[in-house]
Formats: C-alpha cells, structure tokens, sequence
C-alpha cells in the first residue's frame, strides 16, 4: 500500500495562501454552488494525483477522521 502524506506538506506561507484561494473561491456561492464547486475541485485533485491506491487511501483516512470527530 502507498504511503499517504499527512504531515503539513506546505510551506506555512503557502498553507495561508491555499486557505485564501479556497475561501475566495466560495465567496458568493450558495450552499449548493459550494457544494458543487468542492466536488469539482476534489475530481480535478483526484486527477492530478493519478494514483487509485493512494486515493483510496486518503479516502479511508478521511473517513476514519471524520469518524473520530464526531
């Protein structure tokens, strides 16, 4: 199996950049607009990844996150 990154991977700066990119980009959007624009961005990652492995596990590792928050 891949190994999965996520440790911070991002330059402090660019971290804040990329959290300014993706607040403006929902600027305006309703619930919905917000909704579909994160499905394009996430399809269009999943792309550029090219690794079905490796987003099969992000996607198992964000579930078991999103579990342990609740």
């Amino acid at each position: 199996m891949n190994k999965l990154p996520v440790t911070p991977n991002l330059s402090p700066s660019s971290v804040d950049d990329v959290y300014h990119w993706l607040v403006n980009a929902h600027e305006g959007l309703s619930d919905a607009e917000s909704m579909r624009f994160n499905a394009r961005l996430i399809l269009l990652l999943v792309n550029a990844i090219g690794d079905p492995q490796l987003i099969r596990e992000a996607i198992h590792y964000a579930a078991r996150t999103r579990k342990s928050e609740t």
